[in-house]
């Protein structure tokens, strides 16, 4: 092989490369202008900005909650969003946890008025901090009620639907809890990591069948429910998840539909939240080569980077027990 022949095929090569890392970062999203999406824990937050989100790209769009006058104001919120005049935006008051039937009857008739649901984007949650032996029984309880079964039935209900139809999206948002186990997160981790394992399985059970899921993973991010939790994190918990800094649920939101939209399994933002993805991989789905090259090269020197935040972790929390042995 002759010396001009090698850099042509050095030059092709490049090429490829690139243009396949070019394809990869730019590859298509699917169209859900004019298709029915419905939002769990729209009326705020993340939830509210998916649904703007989902209303800037022509969708007809529902959001649920349990507080009408928030959903009223959300409603508002959307319809100075729409794009065209027959964009169809309500609301639904509902308590989705409460039971399968009535999670089910409220979304059949939302199919009857507006159509088949396209997209479900899983947003209904809330977070109660404190150790395992400082969260109540009932906390606990509520926890898996709110954050696990409040997106196992509107899940369970449109999944075989979208299957038969050979096509559907379904997100379901969870946290960066759902990743590792944090210090005054214990309840409200296990409720997260049941959505982890939910998510993996809707993945492997429906792909053939043309459905996609997207676990998204927020860290803490600027919403009512977030000031809420502050309440009862212990400091140890402040301190370790304050690290991260505050995302705006408008980004957020927003991030979560893209990546929906372009069939990524993991939804993540910031590079804290891509180190803990790659970390914690384990054995969620193939989402190309050139991620899974990536996660092959950077699982073992992340690794020795999460043992050093453990033993930090760990720092911190003897810290925190010693200023309270002092006082």
């Amino acid at each position: 092989m002759n010396h001009s022949t090698e850099i042509i095929l050095t030059i092709a090569g490049i090429v490829l490369v690139h243009g396949l890392i070019f394809y990869f970062l730019t590859r298509k999203s699917r169209l859900i202008k004019g298709k029915h999406v419905v939002v769990t824990g729209g009326s705020s937050g993340i939830g509210l900005w998916a649904a703007i989100e989902c209303v800037r790209l022509g969708a007809h769009v529902t959001i649920i909650a349990r507080n009408v006058s928030l959903l009223e104001k959300a409603k508002e919120e959307l319809e100075k969003r729409r794009i065209r005049d027959t964009q169809l935006i309500q609301f639904r008051s509902v308590d989705l946890s409460k039971s399968y039937d009535v999670v089910k009857n409220t979304l059949h008739e939302l199919e009857q008025a507006v159509g088949p649901i396209h997209m479900l984007i899983n947003c209904a949650g809330m977070a109660i901090c404190g150790t395992i032996e400082d969260t109540s029984i009932e906390d606990a309880r509520k926890l898996m009620d709110v954050n696990y079964f409040a997106t196992y039935y509107p899940t369970r209900y449109v999944l075989p639907k979208m299957k038969e139809a050979g096509d559907g999206i379904i997100v379901i948002t969870a946290s960066q809890a759902a990743l590792m186990g944090i210090y005054g997160y214990g309840a409200y981790a296990a409720s997260k990591f049941a959505l982890r394992g939910l998510a993996e399985t809707i993945a492997m059970e429906a792909r053939h069948r043309g459905v996609s899921v997207t676990l998204a993973l927020p860290a803490d991010t600027d919403t009512p429910g977030f000031e809420a939790e502050n309440r009862s994190k212990p400091e140890e918990t402040k301190i370790i998840s304050g690290s991260g800094g505050l995302a705006k649920p408008e980004h957020v939101g927003k991030r979560i539909v893209q990546d929906a939209l372009k069939g990524s399994f993991f939804s993540i933002m910031g590079l804290e939240s891509w180190v803990l993805s790659i970390l914690c991989v384990g054995m969620a789905p193939w989402r190309g080569p050139l991620l899974c090259f990536v996660q092959f090269y950077l699982l073992g020197p992340l690794r020795l980077i999460g043992l050093a935040l453990q033993w930090n972790f760990q720092r911190i929390i003897k810290n925190c027990a010693k200023q309270r042995q002092r006082t």
